[in-house]
């Protein structure tokens, strides 16, 4: 039996109960409409990580070759992905990097700021349902980090009732009973 690759995704806080990060928390989750802390304290995780690397290269030499090569593919990486602007791309500015920018990143708060839905919540909702696509692909998972390249792409899926597709259970369900209740009144008033 093949044995299973797991690597740590979060990693809960040291002081469970510390007031002022619980406050935060509870902003994040409710500013950007994540499901639990897990989910604050995952990308809490992958900033604690690209930070550790940065330090790391930090402190090695200006011109050492390992810091020039995996500091330039660190940099570039953030760029892509947008949470580093091209101006500053330097090592000392990604230690500067807030949990923020990379929940500003995510396909649930693109959505909602592209203003595909109502509010913060129903991006969720239509992300789950498979109502909206990246490019040509379906992609329904809220923590999807959208590229910069990605950002312009995105809208509703073709086969969704919001982007022209079949329409859903519900309405095809009232124009069946418009169809065959007004098809008949018609018929009455003829004869």
């Amino acid at each position: 039996m093949p044995k299973i690759l797991c690597s740590k995704t979060y990693t809960t806080p040291r002081r469970l109960f510390e007031k002022e990060r619980l406050d935060h928390e509870l902003k994040l989750i409710g500013e950007y409409g994540l499901k639990n802390k897990r989910e604050v304290w995952r990308v809490k995780y992958t900033l604690a990580k690209i930070r550790k690397a940065a330090r790391e290269l930090l402190t090695l030499e200006e011109k050492d070759s390992k810091r020039l090569f995996e500091g330039n593919a660190l940099l570039r990486r953030l760029v892509r992905i947008g949470v580093l602007e091209e101006s500053k791309m330097k090592l000392d500015y990604v230690l500067g990097l807030r949990v923020e920018d990379f929940l500003e990143r995510r396909l649930q708060t693109q959505v909602f700021k592209l203003g595909l839905a109502k509010s913060i919540h129903h991006s969720r909702v239509l992300i789950r349902q498979r109502h909206i696509r990246v490019r040509k692909q379906v992609v329904n998972i809220p923590s999807y980090i959208v590229r910069l390249d990605s950002q312009k792409h995105i809208d509703f899926s073709l086969k969704s009732p919001y982007g022209g597709g079949r329409p859903g259970r519900v309405k095809r369900k009232n124009m069946k009973k418009t169809k065959g209740g007004g098809s008949a009144g018609e018929e009455d008033d003829d004869q």
